[in-house]
């Protein structure tokens, strides 16, 4: 489990963009049933206004319609459902500026993800065509 680095997400392959958001459906379901996301790659989200997480997911969601994926309504509603459930357990202030992450997601977790991706790549789980599409994006950050 992972949320990919922000910046990522328009060039994200289908099948990681798609697996991106039944996490984000996780861990608002984590969360507001155990109170924390509870995995090591996302425990961060604690250290953060969870207002981030909102925004984020709905990177994820503009993605997917901007590509013309269909969202599983049932899924959506489920997701949001306990998104619900959260704002109400914990009162969050919704009226506030920020940067996405800025502290995490960094030039040095984009690097870790660029690579996670170029393993992917390496192993035939990604097609050539979705590579080059990344790499030429962000090729200063892997060679």
């Amino acid at each position: 489990m992972r949320l990919w680095h922000k910046d990522l997400i328009p060039y994200l392959p289908r099948k990681q963009l798609v697996a991106q958001w039944r996490e984000c459906c996780a861990i608002c379901s984590n969360i507001a049933n155990k109170g924390t996301p509870n995995h090591l790659l996302v425990n961060k989200i604690k250290n953060y206004n969870l207002y981030m997480f909102f925004e984020y997911m709905h990177l994820v969601i503009k993605e997917m319609e901007d590509r013309g994926y269909k969202i599983n309504k049932g899924s959506y509603d489920r997701c949001f459902s306990n998104f619900r459930k959260i704002i109400e357990k914990y009162h969050w202030n919704f009226y506030q500026t920020f940067d996405l992450y800025e502290d995490w997601h960094n030039e040095r977790y984009l690097k870790q993800c660029l690579f996670n991706l170029q393993e992917k790549y390496d192993c035939d789980g990604i097609s050539e065509e979705e590579w080059l599409k990344i790499s030429n994006e962000f090729g200063k950050y892997l060679y």
